[in-house]
Formats: structure tokens, sequence, C-alpha cells
């Protein structure tokens, strides 16, 4: 049904416009009130439309995908942890490492 899922989100006009900011800045300390402000919503509408489409609030899904991000910098290039921990909006190695348990 397409109802569920990132299909879903890219669907939903406003979640993929949050998305899209999230994607382009994921080193960005973001707040729900900021990406709420750059979609062009209330961050309200914006918790419940990821939490309906996603089953999770926007902050949540910026943990998940900084750490794919993360993965995927560790495997393809010779950054050294904290370069990645840097690039992806961690303030340290200790915060990615406790971030990248909590996800995986």
């Amino acid at each position: 049904r397409g109802t569920v899922g990132m299909l879903a989100a890219l669907r939903d006009p406003l979640v993929a416009r949050a998305l899209r900011h999230l994607h382009a800045d994921p080193a960005r300390h973001w707040t729900v009130d900021e990406l709420a402000r750059e979609a062009g919503s209330s961050r309200t509408v914006i918790a419940e439309r990821f939490n309906a489409v996603l089953g999770k609030p926007p902050i949540e899904y910026l943990t998940g995908w900084r750490i794919q991000t993360a993965a995927e910098r560790l495997r393809s290039s010779d950054d050294s942890l904290s370069q990645v921990a840097e690039a992806i909006g961690y303030d340290s190695e200790a915060s990615f490492s406790r971030a990248f348990k909590r996800t995986m």
C-alpha cells in the first residue's frame, strides 16, 4: 500500500522537504523546531508526520542517517574515526561511539 516507510516519506511533501534538509546537512545540530521551520511546518506537525510515515521522530531518523553515512564513509575512505565523527555532526569520537552503539 505504500503508506509507511521511505517511499511513503518521499511521497509526503512535508516529510520529503524535511528529509532533503537533513540529508543535505546531517552535521548541522538540528532541532525539531529548526527542521520544522526549514520545511515550512510546525514542530508538532512534522513530528506527527515523521512518526506516521517513518515510525520514528525526526531526530531519531537523523541519528540513524548519520550512523549509516558514517559506516559507509568508514568503509570507503581512509578518514579517521574522529574525522568521520566530526563530518557527520558529532563533537567527539566518544559521543559518536555512544550514538553508534545505541543505534546499531
